[in-house]
């Protein structure tokens, strides 16, 4: 007995043990590889390998100054316009997020602008280090999002997290990044987009599969004016300026 007591013991300090250096090895190479994305684009993400087998590989990583005022712009007037004043977290989105509003019969429900309760910052982590899917998977997703949230937050700052999620958001079935997506869509850099070009693009998103920039669907025919105008909106913010230029 003493010795099926001893042999259990043992093959838990085992297993603790093993669990203490995955979690340890795990959070050393991420802070890494964080840290080397503050510099470097990441060579391949999650996202872009499973997609490559179906659509293919679209895209061409470009440099801040490459990357037209009016993406980033748009980017923040559409998604996140909490994105200079957060820490990766727009607390109040997500408090609604778990008490929507009732909906009301024979009402047409619209499509809030903005990101809803994903931010910006939490977009990027997810696009870079982690993946897609819906259902219980998107919940498991939550935790190392958040993780990776804080860190970028902490290691990159803002105008490094607008920069690589404008490099490796999908946009289009297989386009990734707003120069790959430029060139398919209007034959032009990412940094001589117009504000029009610039909103049209950035309306595809949260489905860039679903919502073609060229030939136009119907929604982003329908966002588009709408992100225009909250670009009009925002672009005095000192806070917005003093990020994207």
């Amino acid at each position: 007995m003493s010795k099926q007591k001893g042999n259990k013991k043992s093959f838990f300090k085992k297993l603790w043990k093993w669990i203490k250096w995955t979690f340890i090895i795990g959070f050393a190479t991420s802070l890494l590889y964080t840290v080397i994305c503050r510099w470097l684009m990441p060579p391949i993400t999650i996202t872009q390998i499973s997609n490559s087998f179906s659509y293919g590989l679209k895209r061409d990583y470009v440099g801040w100054s490459e990357i037209s005022y009016n993406v980033k712009l748009a980017a923040i007037a559409s998604e996140d316009q909490t994105f200079p004043d957060h820490n990766g977290f727009d607390w109040d989105a997500i408090k609604k997020s778990f008490n929507p509003p009732k909906k009301k019969k024979n009402k047409k429900t619209k499509i809030p602008l903005g990101g809803a309760a994903s931010t910006i910052s939490q977009q990027t982590a997810k696009n870079v280090f982690l993946w897609q899917g819906s259902g219980v998977t998107k919940y498991i997703r939550k935790i190392p999002e958040f993780y990776f949230t804080g860190l970028i937050e902490l290691c990159w700052g803002k105008k490094r997290i607008l920069e690589v999620y404008l490099n490796t958001i999908e946009m289009g079935p297989g386009i990734f990044g707003i120069e790959a997506a430029a060139q398919q869509y209007f034959h032009k850099h990412a940094k001589d987009l117009s504000r029009e070009e610039a909103a049209k693009i950035i309306a595809c998103l949260p489905n860039p599969k679903k919502f073609s920039v060229t030939p136009i669907s119907g929604r982003v025919a329908w966002r588009y004016p709408q992100i225009l105008r909250e670009m009009n909106n925002i672009e005095d913010d000192e806070d917005v300026l003093a990020i994207i230029k």
